[in-house]
């Protein structure tokens, strides 16, 4: 069975139901959708999705608990990583529910993509899911063109690990991505956490920690996969972030010099941001007439109306100074 699954708590309500309401304007509701928690702070989802009967909220507790563990094993074998996370946080382990993605390799879905909750789909998933035919793992993003955002680039280890060929066309973002159930086994994870104790953690970017670690173990274990944005023609390709200023909108849907995208990611604005717009901030980011079409999909008054000009408080250039910061670096 194929789906699509994302990772979510109440803190990204509306972004949640903009999602799912994305993936109902293409799929109607014969597309299936699990929801991974993020941590335990879901009533408002469970609520919800429970008129949604195609959308499930992970529960295996046995699952949940077992991909925690494992991410906190693999920070154990980092040299510095605690050590840095105790300087912005009183956690002891970074973001860690950002991990529970991870539950979707044993989940319901014998074929799945993920989607972040701060994207919106606008294709079919039909050519993604092909690829699955040939590849066990597909993405569509540009994250190979910057590589400090996934690895440590300081790591004299990274290039004796990874050809320079694979550093600069196989790393790729985890907001979006296509895999299979069963992916990585127990053996596979035992020998991910080997590998990482040898000294190999070291090259793990520890402020992005997930994206890190899923790009380690699928380069590592040497896992086929392939890249929409490399493979497309330059004419055919199309970008997905939601820095770029140039998308057209077209009935609500996004194109890229004609080509329709297959999802927007609205990357780097925080969740406040989003929750202000729907309780009647009038705040302006890229493409928000775009989000709150979808996140108001089924219930159209209840979207906020804005008479006025809205204040602009997320322009391009700081927004990129925004994503920066979030991943950890200075501008």
């Amino acid at each position: 069975m194929d789906g699509i699954c994302t990772l979510a708590n109440d803190r990204v309500y509306d972004q949640l139901i903009a999602l799912l309401n994305s993936i109902e304007a293409i799929y109607g509701t014969q597309m299936p959708v699990c929801i991974y928690p993020y941590d335990d702070e879901t009533t408002e989802i469970a609520a919800e999705i429970a008129r949604r009967p195609h959308v499930q909220l992970y529960d295996h507790q046995e699952s949940i608990k077992q991909w925690d563990e494992f991410v906190r094993r693999v920070w154990d074998t980092h040299p510095t990583a605690k050590a840095h996370w105790q300087k912005i946080s009183e956690d002891k382990y970074f973001r860690v529910g950002t991990h529970r993605r991870f539950c979707a390799f044993d989940g319901p879905f014998d074929r799945f993509v993920y989607m972040d909750a701060d994207t919106l789909l606008m294709s079919s998933l039909d050519a993604v899911f092909q690829q699955l035919n040939h590849y066990d793992w597909v993405v569509h993003d540009f994250q190979y063109k910057d590589l400090s955002h996934v690895y440590n680039v300081n790591s004299p280890k990274l290039k004796e690990l990874f050809a320079k060929e694979k550093l600069q066309t196989e790393i790729f973002c985890s907001g979006f991505y296509a895999a299979k159930k069963g992916l990585f086994t127990a053996e596979n994870r035992e020998i991910i956490l080997d590998k990482l104790a040898q000294g190999e953690a070291e090259v793990l970017y520890d402020m992005a920690p997930d994206q890190t670690v899923l790009n380690y173990m699928i380069m590592r274990l040497g896992i086929s996969n392939y890249n929409f944005a490399r493979s497309l023609s330059n004419q055919e390709k199309t970008g997905c972030c939601v820095t770029s200023p140039h998308f057209e909108v077209r009935d609500n849907i996004l194109y890229d010099k004609g080509n329709r995208l297959t999802y927007i990611h609205y990357i780097g604005l925080r969740s406040a941001l989003f929750r202000q717009v729907c309780a009647g901030e009038n705040l302006d980011f890229p493409y928000r007439d775009v989000f709150l079409h979808y996140r108001y999909l089924h219930e159209p008054s209840q979207r906020p109306q804005f008479t006025t000009k809205p204040k602009v408080i997320e322009t391009y250039p700081s927004l990129g100074k925004r994503i920066l910061k979030k991943l950890g670096l200075t501008v």
